[in-house]
């Protein structure tokens, strides 16, 4: 029987058991918008800004086994999802668009906001797919969700006219491709083994796409827990995945973060075995390409990605296997684990305590405001054991990664890559995944103007996170990237912002708003702040910009140039 292409579309969404989609509403999809809102089915979340629409299905593709979905108006209404698309990517998130377009009568004609998504997208997607047929439409969206979801996740975009929605078809809904998932071949299995086996300081760096696995079978951690304790393992989790590994477990080998420490990575630096488990190496993890140094590496290197393109991409590896993390790991521990593993154990030992040592609760105090670290370390006590932790970009969020010791029962949600807006609109998300748990968002005071406003969007669907808002009146980062590239040049100029009482903003949102001027303030501010059950809440913390992370801080004068 034919029915409206928008209507096709909807069954296809419910087939691939989508139940909410982020938007900002747009003319160019209403068609569809008014098909979803007609069955009633899927949860249409209305956001206030197009890039905090696309974090928040960011997110939720991450906290879930598929990916999140996003509809935007064409030309500014994805111009404006862009960096959130750009994010997705190279975080290898999986994300669909579903993009607006002008009538298809009016192709190339420069019609309003008339864009070639497929000239435009084709750096920061895996696929653009559009729709100008009505029979194609189910078939794009199953093709969307399999690409999106497949090897290295990332975003697929549908593009729909907007005179296609109500159009009739007789097409049947695609039905949701089977997960496809490698393992290792058996001499490759048997050769990690070996060399794992040989090796006296291996090194293991889980990262994202384990972090997907784990998402998809909950086996994933307590294999993990046993693979490092039986084979006598350090085990480092990798920029902004530090849930992947218990922080307090004694085979935790450090966090494998963007400029980690000179005391510990001069440690993992003696290591004679890399092994990269489902982590995709970036220049942040490996440290500006210089550990492992690219294209080859200084030590032997095993690189396992669900993607066989992606390894030996930039680094040569000694051994490469392009399977499922989880699949590999399995397979490694169907085997014994070798008899002299405890050969290892001073090796790990010597690791772990370095890295409990960097996770001391110390800092010292600052004249120009609170020492973020006071705030970060005084939330740790109150964080609940499957807490959801966001963090916007920006040089407060080294404290959150020195200071608070994850677990494997909570969730880190942050764009991998480093933008900027992020953090509020994944604390939305995972509000709305997760309901009734703890959701606290770490910001700065630049990022908490750029999609902050997405505190609406909490309170309308009754999210209630913990905004903490650190604010040095600049953008720190630049500030200390400045500073450490051109000592003897002042910054503050190119740097300095002018601020709003956040407190007060919070207030205007229906949020409650608190503020720390003095870090003796901190201890009753942060219990107040998370005293509150019912509604969002806003922490402006007026931060010290001298200390200008947590690791590094100004010394030449109490004021920066």
């Amino acid at each position: 029987m034919p029915q409206s292409v928008a209507r096709l579309l909807a069954e296809s969404l419910e087939a691939h058991d989508v139940d909410q989609v982020f938007c900002v509403p747009g003319e160019s999809y209403i068609g569809l918008t008014s098909a979803l809102v007609e069955r009633n089915s899927i949860r249409i979340i209305v956001c206030r800004h197009e890039g905090g629409a696309a974090f928040m299905a960011a997110a939720d593709g991450r906290l879930r086994d598929r990916a999140g979905v996003v509809m935007v108006s064409r030309g500014p209404g994805l111009s404006n999802g862009m960096v959130a698309l750009h994010s997705a990517y190279h975080d290898a998130t999986p994300l669909v668009i579903l993009v607006g377009q002008v009538e298809r009568a009016d192709f190339g004609r420069l019609a309003l906001q008339e864009q070639n998504y497929s000239v435009m997208l084709s750096d920061v997607t895996k696929l653009v797919i559009e729709v100008n047929e009505p029979p194609m439409a189910s078939e794009a969206i199953a093709r969307a969700f399999h690409i999106a979801e497949s090897g290295t996740p990332g975003p697929v975009v549908v593009v729909l006219p907007e005179d296609i929605f109500d159009e009739q078809t007789d097409a049947q809904v695609d039905p949701p491709r089977p997960i496809v998932a490698a393992a290792p071949r058996a001499e490759d299995a048997g050769e990690l083994a070996r060399m794992i086996a040989d090796a006296e300081r291996p090194l293991v760096l889980v990262g994202g796409a384990l972090m997907a696995d784990a998402v998809r079978d909950a086996r994933v951690f307590s294999d993990l827990n046993r693979f490092a304790e039986e084979w006598v393992l350090p085990i480092c989790p990798t920029h902004r995945r530090p849930q992947l590994f218990d922080a307090r477990h004694p085979n935790f080998g450090g966090y494998m973060g963007i400029r980690v420490p000179p005391a510990l990575i001069g440690e993992m630096k003696n290591a004679d075995l890399l092994v990269a488990l489902g982590e995709r190496l970036t220049d942040t993890v490996s440290q500006s390409y210089t550990f492992p140094t690219a294209p080859l590496p200084q030590l032997p290197l095993v690189h396992v990605w669900p993607d066989a393109d992606e390894v030996g991409r930039v680094w040569r590896p000694d051994l490469g296997i392009p399977a499922s993390p989880y699949e590999t790991l399995k397979v490694l521990m169907s085997k014994s684990a070798p008899a002299d593993a405890r050969k290892r154990q001073e090796w790990v030992d010597g690791l772990h305590r370095i890295h409990r040592d960097l996770l001391a609760k110390e800092w010292h105090r600052t004249t120009d405001g609170v020492n973020f670290a006071a705030v970060v370390c005084e939330v740790d006590k109150h964080l609940a054991k499957d807490a959801t932790v966001t963090s916007d970009a920006g040089n407060f969020g080294s404290f959150v990664h020195r200071y608070i010791g994850f677990g494997q029962k909570q969730v880190f949600l942050a764009s991998v890559v480093g933008a900027m807006g992020s953090g509020m609109p994944m604390a939305v998300a995972a509000g709305l995944r997760r309901p009734n748990t703890q959701i606290v968002c770490f910001i700065g005071d630049g990022g908490a103007l750029m999609m902050g406003n997405e505190i609406a969007t909490a309170g309308q669907y009754g999210v209630n996170p913990i905004m903490i808002i650190s604010d040095n009146s600049m953008y720190g980062t630049i500030g200390m990237h400045s500073y450490v590239r051109y000592p003897e040049r002042s910054f503050m100029n190119g740097t300095r912002l002018t601020n709003p009482d956040f407190a007060d903003w919070g207030r205007s949102f229906g949020a409650d708003g608190f503020t720390i001027r003095e870090e003796a303030e901190v201890a009753d501010v942060i219990q107040a702040a998370f005293a509150v059950k019912n509604k969002p809440v806003v922490v402006h913390c007026h931060s010290s910009a001298i200390q200008m992370s947590a690791w590094r801080r100004y010394t030449r004068s109490e004021t920066l140039p």
